[in-house]
C-alpha cells in the first residue's frame, strides 16, 4: 500500500525537514495562505503530525515544477463506496491532457475528506482542460447525500512567488 501525507508550516521550515529527509520523494508546494510539504511512501512518513491518505488511483510522477490542485471532497460513510467507484472514471478521463504530469486520489485514514491531486505543467493546462470538462467535483456533485459539507479546490505551486519573479 502507498500512502500520501501532507504537514505544513513555514516555508523556511519545510524546506529544513524536506533537505532533512532529501532521499525521500516530497515535494514542498507554495499555497495562497500556507506553505504545504507532501510526501508518498511505501513506508512511514517522516513527519511529526501528518494528515494521512491511502492511496486508491495513481497516474503519472510527481515532478520538480508546475501547479498542484488539491480536491479537498468530505464524503459521507454511506458515499464512500459510490464515491471510490467514481474514481476510476476520473483516471480514464484525464489521464490522457497534455499538461498533466500526475494525478492522485487519496482515501483519509483518520478523517471524512478525500483528495484527488492532480499536478499541471501550469495554470494555462488545467484552465484548458477544466474548460472543455466538468471537473471531477462537477461529475460527484450530482451525486445526493454523498458529501458530508461543500468540497473546495486549494491551489499550489512548486516555486515560492519570489522565486517565480
Amino acid at each position: 500500500m502507498t500512502y500520501f501525507y501532507t504537514t505544513s508550516g513555514t516555508p523556511e521550515f519545510m524546506k529544513q525537514l524536506q533537505g532533512k529527509y532529501s532521499a525521500e520523494p516530497m515535494h514542498l508546494l507554495y499555497g495562497a495562505s500556507r506553505t504545504l510539504l507532501v510526501h508518498e511512501t511505501t513506508g512511514k512518513t517522516k513527519f511529526q503530525t501528518p494528515r494521512s491518505y491511502e492511496v486508491l488511483e495513481t497516474f503519472g510522477e510527481f515532478q520538480q515544477q508546475g501547479h498542484f490542485y488539491f480536491y479537498h471532497i468530505p464524503v459521507t460513510d454511506e458515499g464512500r463506496p459510490v464515491f471510490e467507484h467514481a474514481t476510476q472514471q476520473i483516471i480514464q478521463a484525464v489521464s490522457n491532457e497534455p499538461g498533466l504530469f500526475a494525478l492522485r486520489v487519496l482515501r483519509p485514514v483518520k478523517a471524512d475528506t478525500y483528495l484527488i491531486v492532480s499536478q499541471w505543467s501550469g495554470p494555462s493546462s488545467y484552465k484548458q482542460w477544466a474548460d472543455r470538462h466538468l471537473t471531477p467535483l462537477d461529475t460527484l456533485a450530482s451525486k445526493q447525500n454523498l458529501f458530508t459539507s461543500a468540497p473546495y479546490t486549494e491551489v499550489y505551486r512548486t516555486k515560492s512567488e519570489e522565486a517565480a519573479d
